[in-house]
């Protein structure tokens, strides 16, 4: 092994032991942002830019897995990002199934999707439905992803839920707007049921979280990283949690 990667190893192995598991959080979203520009940088196609942020998406969950986290939401594919070409889209869906296949394999992640699927591929669709179904037992890695999620639909979508759950349980307009609170809202979104994200990463040096859990991040933590996501190390993710470990979180107050 040469010296670099001796004295690498060495520095990931000291941020690990530095980490105390009572200060790692328990959900993490991550936006997997740079795949088209590492592609660019590498003179390669797009898709092979997309392929290998897969393969990241895959190392990652290990990584979580490893640590102990026990929630995961990827942004994977944004209602923006379906204005890409087609041709772009058609590999892009590809690789996204063949990635949420490989995180089945496993046998220990639990897969939700979150977003707005009518407006995927119905073969997608019919996939994410399957392995959620699949994976509901599992009891390792809860891992939300993405596709075709936008923030704002998401709580448009919930509102719209809530609206026409009350008109079922016979409710007035009236009623229902008098009714409908903050927990209102959070029973109808994607991520129902589930804690809200206790720290947001976003690879490529980009420091914004366009419309990713948006509703979800009002107390989150943000740590924004240089590294395009293919290029994303562990030992960037344990400086990540190791910078969130070290601030005092103040919900508002």
């Amino acid at each position: 092994m040469r010296v670099p990667d001796v004295l690498y190893h060495f520095y990931e192995k000291s941020l690990a032991r530095g980490l105390t598991t009572g200060k790692l959080p328990h959900h993490v979203g991550v936006l997997v942002d740079g795949n088209r520009r590492w592609a660019k940088l590498a003179g390669a196609p797009t898709a092979h830019g997309h392929q290998a942020g897969a393969d990241k998406i895959v190392e990652f969950i290990g990584w979580c897995e490893e640590l102990g986290i026990k929630v995961v939401t990827l942004y994977m594919l944004s209602t923006d990002n379906l204005n890409r070409s087609s041709a772009e889209l058609e590999q892009l869906m590809g690789i996204i199934g063949n990635t949420v296949d490989r995180l089945g394999e496993s046998k220990r992640v639990r897969i939700q999707p979150v977003g707005a699927k009518e407006f995927l591929p119905p073969a997608l669709s019919e996939k994410l439905d399957r392995l959620a179904q699949e994976t509901k037992d599992c009891d390792g890695v809860h891992v939300n992803v993405a596709i075709g999620y936008g923030g704002r639909r998401e709580i448009v979508d919930a509102v719209r839920e809530y609206m026409l759950e009350a008109s079922e349980a016979g409710k007035t307009l009236e009623q229902a707007a008098e009714l409908m609170d903050a927990d209102a809202i959070s029973r109808h979104l994607y991520t129902k049921g589930q804690p809200d994200p206790d720290l947001l990463i976003r690879t490529s040096g980009e420091q914004r979280l366009s419309g990713f859990l948006t509703w979800q991040s009002a107390y989150s933590e943000f740590y924004f990283c240089e590294a395009l996501w293919p290029d994303f190390r562990r030992v960037d993710f344990l400086r990540a949690l190791r910078d969130y470990a070290d601030r005092q979180r103040r919900f508002g107050f």
